[in-house]
């Protein structure tokens, strides 16, 4: 399984990126998909996940109602819709995935990973 992500880039305060992870390989294993993000300095924190069947979801409490998980098996391809951003979400973000129905916000818990994308938020 390959997984590459896209759409990072430098935005204002208040603004919104789209990211998306295009999967590749043997996706018939993957149940689970997820984001993260790493800032310099900190550990890597899981931000939300996403079931490929059922699109059921789980968030971290420091992103609900501002990012949103998606994901369109048709075309192999993982979103997170990012509005109202904030400096303090500035980091790199990294697309993950997994052969378990636990869709979990924990980065022990994920086999698969990309290189990421840089998302950087000035005030």
């Amino acid at each position: 399984v390959q997984l590459v992500e896209s759409g990072g880039g430098s935005v204002q305060s208040g603004g919104s990126l789209r990211l998306s992870c295009l999967a590749s390989g043997d996706l018939y294993i993957i149940y689970s998909m997820a984001w993260f993000r790493q800032a310099p300095g900190k550990e890597r924190e899981g931000i939300s996940c996403i079931r490929r069947a059922d699109a059921w979801t789980k968030d971290a409490d420091s992103v609900k109602g501002r990012f949103t998980i998606s994901r369109d098996n048709a075309q192999n391809t993982l979103y997170l819709q990012m509005n109202s951003l904030k400096p303090e979400d500035t980091a790199m973000y990294y697309c993950a995935a997994v052969a378990s129905w636990s869709c979990s916000l924990n980065r022990t818990d994920f086999t698969y990973w990309g290189q990421g994308t840089q998302v950087t938020v000035s005030s």
